[in-house]
């Protein structure tokens, strides 16, 4: 209709029609989305500093001044402290609590020691989990030093007489902490999965020999350009799912499954792509493939718990 409209009349009335406009957002509005967006994509402070960015909220809201990084930290923090305050005051009004504690190292191998609280909304029936805070821990993991800071944690904010439960990992240290903390400790099940998985497969040899067999062939489809290229080619040819193979993590035993997993779809592409690659890699045999896929149904109901967990 509209069309057949501007066939006869042309577009003079309809130019005369005021378009409809959107509000610009104030200025407080503005920086709170682009607080928002930092505190949610964990953004570095210094976005606001970008060319990029600039030139983007230059594009969207021309008469926008952006936060100065120092402004944009003052909020962030501000932030912080507004949701603690607000944490603070859901945790008073629930009637106990279970504590998840871990130590881990962060990209530059410092430890840490992160705290999380896990609790039901007295009003919803929610259930509620808060990072009750991610310390730096440069003195030594020992039980009595761990419990000093859990309990710092655990007065600051006011759930002292709360904690019902402390879930750990099945640790030495952490077993005493608890003990010396007078809370009772549970340990956790998927790292209790783990460890059962992970023990009882280190001690089939054979499993271990095809472990090292298929790490190391993964290791050189995911290193070396040309085998990647190579495996991409075959992939397509054999019309196999263009999928990248999978390394295990020793220190977690489904990544072993899934690589296992992997390499069991991808076999006919690695073997062509071996063929037609010069390397000393051993490839894995037919009988070795039997192997995998009948370790990959017995532990196929650990993956799904550990999944779920």
């Amino acid at each position: 209709m509209l069309r057949h409209y501007r066939a006869r009349h042309g577009n003079e009335e309809l130019a005369d029609t005021p378009a409809v406009s959107t509000p610009v957002p104030n200025k407080q509005a503005l920086d709170e989305a682009v607080i928002n967006m930092i505190i949610k994509d964990c953004q570095p402070l210094t976005l606001v500093e970008n060319e990029g960015f600039r030139e983007l909220m230059q594009l969207v809201a021309p008469s926008y001044v952006l936060p100065s990084r120092k402004t944009v930290k003052d909020f962030v923090d501000q932030k912080y402290e507004e949701e603690k305050e607000k944490t603070k005051k859901d945790l008073q009004s629930a009637v106990a609590v279970t504590l998840t504690a871990d130590m881990w190292p962060s990209i530059n191998m410092e430890p840490y020691l992160a705290v999380t609280c896990h609790y039901v909304d007295k009003d919803s029936h929610e259930f509620r989990t808060s990072v009750l805070g991610v310390q730096h821990f440069p003195q030594k993991h020992t039980a009595e030093n761990m419990a000093m800071v859990k309990r710092t944690f655990m007065e600051e904010w006011g759930i002292a007489s709360k904690v019902r439960c402390l879930v750990t990992d099945a640790a030495p240290n952490m077993i005493s902490c608890a003990r010396i903390l007078q809370i009772r400790q549970t340990i956790c099940i998927a790292h209790t999965i783990n460890l059962t998985v992970k023990k009882s497969c280190d001690q089939i040899t054979t499993l271990t020999e095809i472990r090292n067999k298929t790490r190391q062939i993964v290791t050189y489809f995911r290193t070396s350009t040309t085998a990647k290229e190579k495996l991409t080619q075959i992939q397509r040819q054999l019309g196999t799912p263009i999928h990248k193979l999978i390394n295990e993590v020793p220190t977690r035993w489904n990544s072993t499954y899934h690589m296992l997993e992997r390499m069991t779809e991808q076999k006919e592409a690695v073997w062509v792509s071996q063929a037609t690659l010069k390397n000393d890699i051993t490839p894995l045999t037919p009988e070795e493939f039997e192997v995998i896929e009948e370790m990959l149904r017995v532990l196929s109901p650990f993956d799904q718990a550990t999944r779920e967990l």
